[in-house]
């Protein structure tokens, strides 16, 4: 049971990456998913989630605007479309799951609410 994170690359400031969530064990419609992101020197940061019916999103201020998150429950995946891309985007990026909808504390996602990671993959965004 695990979420496997892909799409990753390397794309000049101003491209974009569509970057995908796959489950293998296990399907996600009963989950929210969240994207989460680790820079080198900072903490596992929140970048958004969808809730298990794709009715409600959230957006860290961050990458409001240029992010969109979505999801197929048929073919068990949830993509974030990641546009306008930033130096400051860079990090490796993973999905994890929330019963239901998704969690957030004081406004913001916690990694420490979110299970089942699996490997990240990597942005780079050069300048």
């Amino acid at each position: 049971v695990q979420l496997q994170a892909s799409g990753g690359g390397l794309v000049q400031a101003g491209g974009s990456l569509r970057l995908s969530c796959a489950a293998s064990g296990f399907t996600l419609d009963h989950y929210a998913i969240g994207w989460f992101r680790l820079a080198p020197g900072k903490e596992r940061e929140g970048v958004s989630c969808i809730s298990s019916s794709g009715g409600s999103t959230y957006y860290a201020d961050s990458v409001k605007g240029r992010f969109t998150i979505s999801r197929d429950n048929a073919k068990n995946m949830v993509y974030l479309q990641m546009n306008n891309l930033k130096p400051e985007d860079t990090a490796v990026y993973y999905c994890g799951t929330v019963d239901g909808l998704c969690r957030l504390r004081l406004g913001v996602l916690r990694d420490y609410d979110y299970d089942y990671w699996g490997q990240g993959t990597q942005v780079t965004v050069s300048s």
